[in-house]
């Protein structure tokens, strides 16, 4: 298999699908499955049984699903579309992931 080019907190675009189109930052990975939860993307409804016990009150919940990788793009904010990924080297032997097209740095500042 190839290597996921995706990490936690990456901002994507989803290309294909009922949310084709949407911008969210991805929540969690999911590496086995080649899968990762973006945020406000791939709403699914979870029915919730009520438990007094454990004070929880029932009914419908939306919550956000997991949703393949081979349907998230990077998202690059100056060009404002999916971008395919470089790496770059820098002098001090590191790695920068910049954009394919305007050569903008993808890293989040932390």
């Amino acid at each position: 298999m190839n290597k996921i080019l995706l990490r936690k907190n990456d901002v994507v675009i989803v290309r294909n699908g009922k949310d084709k189109g949407k911008v969210g930052k991805i929540l969690k990975m999911i590496p086995e499955k080649r899968r990762a939860v973006v945020e406000k993307v791939n709403f699914v409804k979870e029915f919730v049984r009520r438990d007094q016990s454990k004070n929880i009150q029932g009914g419908i919940m939306e919550k956000e699903a997991s949703i393949h990788i081979s349907n998230l793009m990077l998202y690059c904010s100056e060009c404002g579309q999916g971008v395919r990924v470089k790496n770059r080297k820098l002098e001090d032997g590191s790695k920068l992931r910049v954009c394919g097209k305007c050569e903008a740095s993808l890293e989040r500042q932390k």
